[in-house]
């Protein structure tokens, strides 16, 4: 069965056509047939590009105008004959989409109906810049595709296990019964996903597992799992919580968010705004929410750049510390994501002075590692020193895999 995944964002569509069923899931030989984007929705100069199993890659600058030119594009992709990637759209057997937040309704993907649209859209309050763009996503789709299919993969699923000494925030409880207000955690595909391939890669047996997840994108949180299931994580009521991102602040004072308030007369909005679009590595760099350029400005000299790397870096190690105690100890340490696949800096720095966790790196492995932000490998790596009494493990995530597999499951009434 051919699943079409689709993660629907403001201004992009990412997609992916994977072969999946059962059986192959079952002998892990799920085959990505082509992988793509299209960005920078609703300019004049938007980029449409996809890469095939086969080697063939392709980059376009076009205009697209909405989300339904959008997937348009990828249709012609997929039926093209530049290459022949399909027969035609009646290969699709199922499509995936990507949904940010599913609040306490699902703790597991589900086939989308009208009761879980309803849903979804009731949880747009706690994901203001993520669910519209996801129902907007599957909305499109259906045009497309409207006599197979869809299955809502939510972000909030896998950590649906958290208990709930862990996610209640010591705040009037009567803000939860009323508003829900409450840790739900996100990037949950991500770190289901390489958990999972740790424990795989260890041959450790998952039931007694320890495992601390970072992943690291421009949006990051970290995770501590437990017998493969999510015990706690740092993203919270939203993605605001938790560690330093490209432009977000994490983990804050209340109280500075009211002192500010009043001392710049900002609306709610206008903070709103602050924390979660103009702070993270760009307010404290005043450069750039991209690493890239952080790292760059860092080997110029430059202080404030430096200052936003051990700032993100101290913030990590304080959480692998803390998830560490949480599990009640910890038998693998896992990068994933952009940042955390292909920058050796943030490893160094983050592992640096854990040693009496057991946690030791090479300087060789971790800086041979290294890759170009936002290429995908595929392999995971030991970055450990021979003497270390924990692995730490580079695992490139596959949230698009996650959501294919789970699509088929829901497709065959297996979840």
């Amino acid at each position: 069965m051919k699943i079409l995944t689709l993660n629907c964002g403001s201004s992009s569509i990412k997609f992916d056509v994977i072969e999946t069923d059962v059986e192959l899931i079952k002998q892990n030989k799920d085959v990505s047939i082509v992988r793509g984007i299209v960005e920078k929705i609703g300019l004049s100069d938007s980029i449409v590009q996809f890469k095939t199993d086969c080697g063939h890659s392709s980059k376009k600058v076009m205009d697209v105008p909405n989300h339904s030119a959008a997937l348009k594009h990828i249709v012609d992709i997929l039926t093209g004959d530049n290459p022949k990637i399909l027969n035609g759209l009646s290969e699709i057997g199922g499509v995936g989409h990507r949904v940010v937040h599913g609040g306490e309704a699902f703790s597991k993907s589900v086939t989308i109906d009208k009761e879980v649209l309803k849903e979804v859209e009731a949880c747009s309050d706690f994901a203001p810049l993520h669910n519209p763009q996801n129902l907007k996503g599957i909305s499109v789709a259906k045009e497309f595709f409207p006599n197979i299919p869809h299955v809502a993969v939510f972000d909030t699923g896998f950590h649906y296990s958290i208990p709930d000494y862990a996610y209640m925030y010591p705040l009037p409880y009567e803000l939860y019964t009323k508003h829900k207000i409450r840790r739900y955690g996100f990037h949950g595909t991500s770190h289901r996903y390489v958990s999972a391939k740790a424990i795989e890669y260890l041959k450790i047996e998952e039931s007694k597992s320890r495992i601390v997840t970072l992943h690291l994108g421009n949006g990051c949180s970290a995770s501590a799992i437990k017998g493969g299931k999510s015990i706690d994580t740092s993203m919270g009521h939203t993605p605001l919580e938790g560690l330093m991102m490209g432009t977000r602040t994490g983990d804050i004072d209340p109280a500075v968010v009211i002192h500010i308030m009043n001392k710049e007369k900002l609306t709610a909005a206008e903070v709103d705004s602050l924390l979660n679009k103009k702070s993270g590595f760009l307010g404290v760099s005043g450069l750039s929410s991209d690493l890239r350029e952080i790292e760059d400005a860092i080997e110029a000299g430059h202080v404030r750049a430096t200052l936003a790397m051990n700032i993100c870096c101290y913030r990590l190690k304080k959480y692998i510390g803390s998830y560490t105690a949480a599990l009640g100890g910890i038998d693998a340490l896992v990068f994933t994501g952009g940042i955390g696949e292909n920058s050796w800096i943030v490893r160094e720095l983050t592992t640096n002075g854990l040693e009496f966790l057991g946690i030791k790196i090479e300087e060789s492995k971790n800086k041979k590692n290294n890759g170009v932000l936002g290429k995908m490998k595929s392999e995971i790596s030991d970055i450990s020193s021979d003497d270390a009494k924990i692995k730490t493990l580079v695992v490139p995530t596959n949230e698009e895999l996650i959501i294919a597999r789970d699509t088929a499951l829901c497709i065959r009434g297996l979840l």
